[in-house]
């Protein structure tokens, strides 16, 4: 049995198909010789999509995606597609009423079905489950990473509390549920003995962890568990609400030489008016005061941000804002996206919407300002040896491709760097830079980083 797997949206995501893949995989006796796994979709007798709405242009690659692979099964070669994930959760009669085809919806909480479901649409039976967004039943099913085996992404926690007035994922994953620590930690030590050397922490909210469980905030006690997983040599922190930082935390990144100086702090805006309409609890005020604070006690860090642009209602004085805020903040990287009109949020129905054109507009001031930024803190770090974590080889070249501290994998730059040695993806080596290109840094090998392998 041929399973096609596609896993659509964010890196949280992704952890849930690992999760659903190893299911099948452990389950897999149920099924005639099992399954093995195709990336040809004209292969698969089975196709999984694990799907993604949480702006338009996921929803809409989502909706592609699933209408393709139903044209697919109309001639005849594939004989099951199941749909998960955040779609399948937000427009489950939908799918059912416009794509017949598809033989299986299992909403965000009834991923753990996934194999019962296989087996129900390949016998020719409908299948549905949506349950309660409570738990996080997925994190005991193990994983099979397909990042590559050097990287994995570690969910610490399921659903969000803040339900900014823009966002859906309150109503399709539910509230804040916490991993317990050592569910986390035993999870972290089978992915190291599985060759990961990189785990990145993510949630909807990583800042908050703990807080359901024990009473009070505790990533920085996951973080000292982490630390001390032999093997593991870098750990990252994505998603920290602005809000949410604390000294614990702060110290715990100083303690702990596994964890990165980096963090991901999304700040979506920088006028106190738009930041009020989004239902966010920071000010411009609060949000200079935090970063300030962060590279005061932690001089290299590197921060990570992303803003809206385009918000209904938003002004060009308060878009002004924006851009003086980007430019004084001068933050190592920056991601802009327009406002998608959400159905169902607050800010779907706030008037003023402001036109595509204007907020394509608006997200291209903002990139061209940060692509200035990061050019100018790229050249900061021409003469600095850094520890680099090689990704692979160029083509056809005696160069590299790696990450630094400063980069988290996807969607922040590269180093390349030349060297007539012989590496191997997930190595870890020593290298001076050189220059700057845009995002990406050019370096030379200084020598492998022996005590870090």
């Amino acid at each position: 049995m041929k399973l096609l797997f596609i896993s659509l949206g964010c890196d949280k995501n992704r952890v849930d198909s690992e999760h659903m893949l190893s299911l099948l995989q452990k389950e897999g006796k149920m099924f005639s010789g099992g399954f093995v796994m195709t990336d040809d979709e004209y292969e698969a007798d089975v196709i999984v999509i694990n799907s993604c709405c949480f702006i338009n242009d996921a929803r809409e690659e989502s909706i592609n995606t699933i209408l393709a692979m139903a044209e697919h099964k109309k001639d005849g070669c594939l004989k099951a597609l199941i749909v998960a994930g955040c779609l399948a959760e937000r427009y489950r009669e939908e799918i059912r009423r416009e794509i017949p085809e598809v033989d299986v919806v299992l909403g965000t909480g009834s991923g753990v079905e996934i194999a019962e479901a296989v087996r129900k649409a390949l016998e020719g039976k409908g299948y549905e489950s949506f349950q309660p967004l409570t738990g996080t039943p997925l994190m005991q099913a193990g994983r099979i990473v397909t990042t590559g085996g050097h990287t994995a992404y570690l969910k610490i926690a399921e659903g969000c509390d803040k339900r900014c007035t823009y966002c859906v994922i309150p109503s399709i994953r539910g509230s804040y549920r916490s991993v317990p620590l050592r569910e986390l930690v035993q999870e972290a030590e089978e992915l190291v003995r599985g060759g990961v050397k990189e785990l990145i922490l993510v949630a909807q909210e990583t800042t908050l962890y703990g807080m359901d469980l024990y009473g009070e905030k505790s990533l920085h006690r996951l973080l000292d568990e982490l630390n001390a997983i032999s093997g593991l040599l870098w750990i990252r922190i994505l998603y920290c609400y602005p809000e949410e930082i604390y000294e614990e935390l702060v110290e715990a990144m100083l303690r702990n030489e596994k964890v990165c100086h980096y963090l991901d702090i999304p700040v979506q805006h920088a006028s106190d008016a738009v930041l009020r309409r989004m239902g966010r609890r920071t000010s411009r005020e609060d949000l200079v005061r935090i970063i300030a604070h962060l590279r005061e006690r932690i001089p290299d860090i590197a921060l990570r941000t992303t803003v809206i642009c385009g918000f209904p209602g938003e002004t060009q004085k308060q878009h002004e804002e924006l851009l003086q805020f980007v430019d004084e903040m001068e933050f190592d990287r920056l991601g802009a996206f327009v406002y998608s009109q959400e159905e169902g949020t607050p800010a779907a129905e706030f008037p003023d919407q402001i036109s595509d054109e204007q907020k394509e507009a608006r997200r291209a001031e903002v990139m061209e300002l940060q692509e200035a930024v990061s050019s100018e803190k790229n050249e900061e770090m021409t003469g600095r040896e850094l520890t680099v974590f090689v990704e692979g080889r160029v083509s056809g070249e005696d160069a590299y491709i790696g990450r630094t501290y400063r980069d988290a994998p996807d969607v922040d730059g590269y180093i390349f760097f030349r060297t007539q040695e012989e590496l191997m993806t997930g190595d870890i080596v020593e290298v001076r830079v050189t220059g700057a290109y845009g995002y990406d840094l050019i370096g030379e090998l200084k020598e492998a980083a022996g005590g870090l392998i």
